[in-house]
């Protein structure tokens, strides 16, 4: 199996992005592609002692799409930037899946024009999985779409239902439509026109509204939303981790010496709800709706989200996520078997 990697565009820099692969090769026997800036992979490879490793090619991209560019108009523009590059190689099948931690809208127009989306998807969603307290909730859509018809929305419900069953291995997962409240008569226009559509679908366990409290506390296993909404959710939680960490040791260093014992005996304990709780063990967020598995990070993803991005990329791949939701969607358009 091969994975397309974009190196490029990312905070902590192309040589955070490669140890992470590198570490996928060694742990998952897979090859990859590095695409991007060929002299500066090549000196990457070289501090990592790797230059010579089979199981890793370059593929150079001379440009880069930047985070502040517009991504629609840069990705015409910029034919050789690496995210457009690392598609082509997608497209053209000679890789299996690709990763990249570069700019989110970037990374969803190349796949829009460069992959294509599954005959019957109107609009691709990002699939983000958030710990919960029972394990997981896939959270769609995260970002990829701002502004989401009713129809689009019970799409992103089947995709997501069946990225949860095959990837989390949950049963029949539970879907809800995020809201304001549990009652089928509260929410905006969008909701209240999605919550009967998504009652009549087919394929998916639809359990009614819920709310923002219920994705962590693991009553629901998929959630629906516009992504507008969704990412709001997702960067507000995102900086209430970040907080609650900062204050537990802001509160710590300035307390007693029993506090800080405390702390220290509790270690063991914090390190596992630490383990639990990162999102770097999900690798990073799926792009359901596209013709191939497109995986998209975190613009400041580490070496070891990348590594698991790698291998969630594997498995969607190994698992044919990408051709059951293909299969599902054409029964739901045009009653045809799916079997």
């Amino acid at each position: 199996m091969k994975i397309a990697v974009d190196v490029m565009g990312t905070d902590y820099g192309p040589a955070e992005i490669i140890k992470g692969v590198l570490e996928a090769v060694d742990e998952y026997g897979c090859e990859v592609v590095l695409v991007g800036d060929q002299n500066i992979i090549r000196e990457a490879l070289v501090r990592e002692h790797q230059e010579n490793n089979p199981k890793v090619s370059i593929h150079h991209a001379s440009q880069v799409i930047e985070m502040k560019e517009h991504p629609g108009i840069s990705i015409r523009k910029k034919r050789d930037a690496s995210i457009v590059v690392a598609t082509q190689l997608l497209h053209a099948k000679e890789c299996d899946a690709l990763v990249s931690s570069g700019s989110t809208g970037a990374a969803v127009a190349a796949a829009l024009f460069g992959l294509g989306r599954i005959k019957g998807i109107e609009r691709p969603a990002i699939a983000t999985v958030i710990p919960s307290i029972t394990g997981a909730t896939v959270l769609l859509d995260s970002g990829a779409k701002v502004d989401t018809k009713p129809e689009q929305l019970v799409q992103s419900a089947i995709m997501g239902s069946i990225y949860a069953e095959l990837q989390l291995g949950i049963d029949n997962p539970r879907v809800g439509l995020l809201n304001i409240g549990e009652e089928e008569t509260k929410g905006n226009e969008q909701t209240l026109a999605t919550y009967p559509l998504l009652k009549q679908a087919k394929h998916i366990n639809f359990i009614g509204n819920v709310e923002g409290r219920d994705i962590n506390k693991g009553t629901v296993d998929v959630v629906v939303c516009d992504g507008f909404t969704g990412n709001v959710v997702l960067k507000t939680m995102e900086g209430l981790g970040l907080a609650i960490v900062d204050i537990f040791k802001a509160t710590i260093l300035s307390s007693g010496l029993l506090a800080k014992l405390g702390a220290l005996l509790m270690k063991p304990a914090l390190e596992k709800m630490k383990q639990k709780m990162d999102a770097s063990e999900y690798g990073g967020a799926l792009l359901l709706g596209v013709r191939a598995p497109f995986i998209i990070c975190h613009g400041s993803s580490k070496a070891k989200a990348i590594k698991n991005a790698v291998r969630v990329a594997m498995e969607l791949t190994e698992k044919d996520v990408v051709g059951r939701i293909r299969d599902v969607i054409l029964y739901e358009e045009s009653g045809e078997s799916d079997e």
